[in-house]
């Protein structure tokens, strides 16, 4: 009987050590295979080149473990900046590609600053400023095209942080949105 306990309980810590062990093999596995670097590559991402700001500010500023990113707009697009107020010449679905484009933007931002994507542990913080009609509301739904790209590049929990989606009357040159991120960065 007590050959058969101990048998029994040494079966069970060999198990458990070995479900430790392939669970720590698959994480491992899991985190190298889904690297936001990897998920750039896999989404087919290109990121444009960064631009030097013409005012007097930086692209970024890191303190401690954070990245701040200056307001980012969308820039060119097939050589042409991108201008439009919301309620009026965009839609929400264009509101939502000029976001989007304004997120690859923020990411060659991060990228430039970190040497690689792989060393953000979170997005933190959103700002997402709309340039809009006083009578538009969807504000939110335009920021989503930023948001919708930053959860498939660093996950589901890292790629989404706390956000605000506000309404402006005007932007810097016309353009359609602004986004101001934060980042936790790994050391």
């Amino acid at each position: 009987m007590i050959k058969l306990a101990t048998c029994f309980a040494a079966g069970i810590l060999v198990g458990a050590g070995l479900h430790a062990w392939v669970d720590h093999r698959a994480v491992a596995s899991q985190d190298k295979a889904s690297s936001a670097e990897e998920r750039v590559r896999d989404l087919k991402l290109e990121l444009p080149a960064v631009t030097r700001p013409t005012n007097t500010l930086v692209n970024a500023v890191r303190v401690g473990n954070l990245l701040f990113v200056s307001g980012t707009g969308p820039g060119k697009v097939d050589g042409k900046a991108v201008v439009g107020r919301l309620g009026n010449a965009f839609s929400v679905k264009q509101g939502q590609a000029a976001a989007r484009q304004v997120g690859l933007n923020i990411l060659a931002v991060v990228k430039a600053e970190l040497g690689s994507l792989d060393r953000v542990e979170r997005l933190v913080k959103t700002l997402g400023m709309v340039h809009a009609t006083p009578d538009f509301t969807q504000h939110p739904q335009v920021i989503n095209g930023f948001s919708d790209l930053m959860v498939p590049v660093f996950g589901d929990d890292a790629g989404k942080g706390t956000r605000s989606a506000v309404g402006m009357s005007s932007l810097p040159g016309g353009i359609p949105v602004e986004i101001e991120a934060i980042f936790q960065v790994r050391n």
